[in-house]
């Protein structure tokens, strides 16, 4: 098949040609990403392959009809970005990687909740200009902390057993309890009841009208004064103008996100020599405890392996009519 790449980095190219090394499908990479004013590049194709800061809209997709692209092939497991009614009514398929390395995740948001917590970032700033002085660098213990897990699929679990490691007590919210956490100590409870009790509270659900903004006012109301809030899933969970007075006002105490609810304008980016154009991000960065990272909580090699072989697959079952069902969004919407 041939394939248009979108958002393409150096570090897509390199695993993915190493995951086509037998070249059957043509890959051609584009920098850009796929939105309406870029849906023209996609003329002569026969699939699109993009991530999670392209912007297929119902008119993104009923432009990729007309010039005939048959599948969309996503290169991560959200798809929010992605109007599926739109697909599945133009009859285009469209394929993720529904997992491929649920600890690179959950290990990321573990990093966040320590260098939050024990201020590693600050300290290792403080040594590298020869200032050896540990004030204002406590922390605390996380041995015996409540932590509330919003979101118990697979990076929700693998970061909830890593929690219990530490002899946290975790507690959990989803619609559908897994039984082998409840078995190895974690607590399923009422959302409200996470929000009141828990030291730490992490996300790891995706992102559906049910969950847009779940992080607001009211729900930072009902937390406890200097909560930590972690978020390595999607950014549009948690309303940014909320977090932010939540931070001015002591409620929030610490907030690690990976993610961002305007981040296709910024992340993947270096923006290091220009003014930042974006108010909300800058405000929170000014905040000293506040950690943003750019939407790195993949970012490993066991994953970037992974998520390029399932991706060549998804495109070779496609053309071989045995797609698997978990992997096509249309018939087959599960948990993150």
């Amino acid at each position: 098949m041939k394939v248009a790449v979108f958002s393409t980095k150096s570090y897509d190219k390199d695993y993915l040609d190493k995951a086509n090394k037998n070249k059957r499908h043509e890959l051609v990479y584009f920098d850009s990403s796929l939105k309406e004013k870029t849906v023209r590049l996609a003329e002569n194709f026969d699939a699109v392959c993009v991530f999670v800061n392209d912007s297929l809209t119902k008119e993104v997709i009923e432009c990729i009809k007309s010039l005939n692209v048959k599948v969309i092939v996503l290169r991560c497991a959200g798809f929010n970005n992605v109007d599926i009614a739109s697909a599945c009514k133009n009859n285009i398929k469209v394929l993720r990687v529904p997992a491929y390395s649920p600890n690179a995740v959950a290990e990321h948001a573990v990093a966040l909740i320590l260098t939050l917590n024990r201020k590693t970032h600050k300290a290792y700033n403080r040594v590298r200009e020869g200032n050896f002085n540990i004030e204002r660098l406590t922390g605390f213990e996380l041995s015996g902390k409540t932590v509330g897990v919003i979101g118990t699929g697979k990076i929700g679990s693998s970061f909830a057993l890593i929690m219990r490691g530490f002899g946290c007590n975790v507690i959990a919210f989803d619609t559908y309890k897994n039984n082998d956490l409840i078995n190895s100590g974690v607590r399923y409870c009422s959302l409200d009841e996470l929000f009141k009790i828990s030291d730490i509270i992490s996300l790891h659900c995706p992102l559906t009208p049910e969950t847009n903004r779940l992080i607001n006012k009211p729900s930072l109301a009902l937390t406890k004064k200097g909560v930590m809030i972690i978020n390595t899933s999607r950014g549009k969970l948690i309303d940014t103008d909320a977090a932010i007075d939540a931070l001015k006002e002591g409620q929030l105490g610490y907030l690690g996100i990976d993610v961002y609810e305007q981040e296709e304008k910024i992340f993947f980016k270096d923006l290091s020599e220009i003014i930042i154009p974006d108010e909300k991000i800058s405000r929170l960065m000014s905040f000293p405890n506040v950690l943003v990272t750019a939407h790195q909580a993949y970012f490993t090699d066991n994953a970037l392996n992974q998520i390029a072989k399932t991706t060549i697959q998804n495109l070779s079952d496609f053309e071989n009519n045995t797609i698997k069902s978990q992997n096509q969004v249309c018939i087959n919407v599960i948990k993150q």
